[in-house]
């Protein structure tokens, strides 16, 4: 905004020259662009640092999922007989070939980070979308065979959710807005 009113401000200051010179209908078409650009980059900046954010808070809660995987004690999480990280991390399916699928998911939540830092938008979709599923697949296990809940594994079910949604949305308005510029120029 305070790009387009310096414009039109300089345009209001020297109104006869710059008609005199053709120059007055170029100025606010100019100004509109260079504002609709300036205005798509900060949206899609914010999502940048928006999904890193998600992402890392995604690695604090498989962090404290691997601590229950890791740990013998009482569990802090452990409210009711239907929600017990514990029992949930203890199980057969909280591995994957001797590899705890909450490193697994610390792993895959650091390379969202990365992927957002880099703005690599087609590839933290992509990512993002094995995540969700391999979580859907998780809470499926969770539902059906050890009928038991993860307090932790459910809110990193919804930061994956979070973080597919925005990277696509991010990956929409990323390709929208080329194509608009490519249209404009």
């Amino acid at each position: 905004m305070a790009q387009m009113r310096r414009v039109e401000a300089s345009a209001k200051k020297g109104d006869a020259a710059t008609v005199r010179r053709g120059r007055w209908l170029h100025l606010p078409i100019v100004s509109r662009t260079l504002v609709a650009e300036r205005s798509d980059s900060i949206r899609l900046t914010e999502m940048r640092y928006l999904i890193a954010l998600l992402a890392l808070a995604g690695v604090v809660v498989s962090s404290l999922a691997l601590r229950v995987h890791y740990d013998t004690g009482t569990e802090p999480c452990s409210i009711n007989e239907k929600w017990d990280c514990g029992i949930v991390n203890h199980s057969p399916f909280a591995e994957i070939a001797h590899i705890p699928v909450a490193a697994i998911g610390i792993a895959g939540y650091l390379a969202m980070a990365v992927l957002a830092f880099l703005r690599k938008r087609a590839w933290l979709a992509a990512f993002g979308l094995v995540g969700l599923g391999f979580a859907l697949y998780l809470t499926n296990i969770e539902r059906t065979v050890l009928e038991v809940w993860c307090l932790y594994c459910v809110i990193s079910q919804g930061i994956i959710a979070a973080i597919v949604l925005l990277s696509l949305g991010w990956l929409g308005v990323a390709a929208w807005s080329n194509r608009r510029l490519r249209s404009q120029g």
